[in-house]
């Protein structure tokens, strides 16, 4: 995954300059459409039941990996294609921490849930 422009300077400032940077106490899960990036922007899905799902990580090394599964509600109409997943700050609005597309785009469609099995989502600090 890749960090935004937004934690890479709250980073920053917390190592460089001695900036307090409180992390979020909850972490979510977003589903996206159209890719975002380092500045944020994209298409989060929206509508048809969908909520950011929280989600939670173990650390191990240089890497953050969800330690439970993560399970979106049934939809209840088309999401579209979900082609990116990003970690927020909050669960509407927020800030973008980090982003990443999927290693195979997947069509929800009405009935269908979207799972990311424990273990799934990992994001690597080099």
């Amino acid at each position: 995954m890749s960090f935004s422009n937004y934690l890479e300077t709250e980073l920053l400032d917390h190592v460089f300059t001695n900036s307090a940077y409180t992390a979020p106490s909850t972490l979510y899960l977003a589903l996206f459409t159209g890719a975002p990036g380092e500045a944020g922007g994209g298409t989060e899905v929206s509508g048809s039941g969908y909520l950011r799902q929280t989600a939670a990580f173990t650390v191990s090394g240089n890497e953050a990996t969800n330690s439970a599964s993560i399970e979106f509600p049934t939809a209840t109409g088309s999401y579209g294609t979900v082609t990116h997943v990003g970690v927020f700050d909050a669960s509407s609005s927020g800030n973008l921490l980090c982003y990443a597309a999927l290693s195979a785009s997947k069509a929800i469609e009405s009935g269908d849930v979207f799972r990311v099995p424990a273990g799934d989502l990992d994001i690597t600090l080099d």
